[in-house]
């Protein structure tokens, strides 16, 4: 790939389309699906979705990540009869004029959202093809922040991929990208759908489900841990509801964390993290 450098000086610019008020969540979500785009935030996010596969449509960035892009770009396959990636180059408060915010670290790209596989295939290209034995499902997650913690939490503890539910928030939102350091381009992921059907789809690929919920009987995470099933698939559930009923009834197990001082229970990227470190295999 290369860059086709565009120098800026006019926040008005019409080129600039994508970049214009992403600090409107509701716009970002209707808009983002609708033209196949999401944004890239931060030259290490930028660089790990380049690296994923990920084509950009335009990247808008400070003149001091110019030489990184570049040389990001000359290090990725492509044909000399591709062309160029435009690349509008702007000073920092030009940046934060279009967007309506900081930029951090000076970069931002608007990338061509890849087709979400399978959920079977997801499961079997696991582990360089050898699948998948511990998958997390996030069921409608509404926080980006918690969708981004989750899949951070997923890459460094040895989940193998991720199943989001129809409902669930976006992973590919701007703020989901940042908060995951651009592992939800690490992590395999798709969304599953119907759910909680896809329970069954799981368990036809050998999962035991196991749903993290308060319930009377719930076994604890240490027991589930202690005889851990070969492939495991964790199931966490909405911020302040929790697990739909429906998916404690389909799953295999319901399991939950002991708690002390009195707290009932933690937030779902916290409780992501502890439940997948705590069932983590070799």
């Amino acid at each position: 790939m290369r860059a086709e450098l565009l120098p800026l000086t006019d926040p008005d610019d019409e080129r600039l389309a994508d970049y214009v008020s992403l600090t409107d969540v509701a716009l970002r979500r209707r808009f983002e699906p609708e033209r196949g785009l999401y944004i890239a935030e931060s030259s290490t996010v930028l660089e790990r979705a380049l690296r994923a596969g990920h084509r950009p449509r335009s990247v808008l960035l400070a003149p001091r990540w110019v030489p990184d892009l570049e040389r990001v770009l000359a290090e990725l396959p492509g044909s000399p009869d591709d062309a160029p990636v435009p690349v509008f180059v702007a000073d920092e408060p030009l940046l934060e004029a279009v967007t309506g915010f900081h930029v951090h670290r000076g970069a931002l790209a608007a990338m061509h959202r890849p087709v979400l596989p399978p959920v079977a295939e997801v499961l079997a290209r696991a582990r360089g093809g050898a699948g998948a034995r511990r998958v997390a499902v996030l069921e409608d997650l509404v926080d980006h922040t918690n969708v981004g913690a989750a899949f951070r939490s997923a890459a460094a503890l040895g989940v193998d991929a991720v199943l989001v539910t129809p409902r669930c928030a976006d992973p590919l939102y701007r703020r989901s990208v940042r908060v995951s350091m651009g592992t939800v381009f690490q992590v395999p992921w798709t969304r599953v759908d119907p759910w909680p059907g896809g329970v069954a789809v799981l368990r036809e690929h050998g999962f035991v489900t196991a749903s993290l919920a308060l319930s009377e009987d719930a076994v604890t995470l240490d027991a589930l841990a202690a005889a851990a099933p070969e492939r495991l698939a964790l199931v966490l559930g909405a911020e302040g509801d929790g697990l739909a009923a429906s998916t404690l009834a389909a799953s295999d197990v319901v399991v939950r964390i002991p708690m002390a001082g009195g707290v009932d229970s933690l937030n779902v990227a916290a409780a992501a993290a502890v439940a997948f470190w705590a069932t983590r295999t070799a």
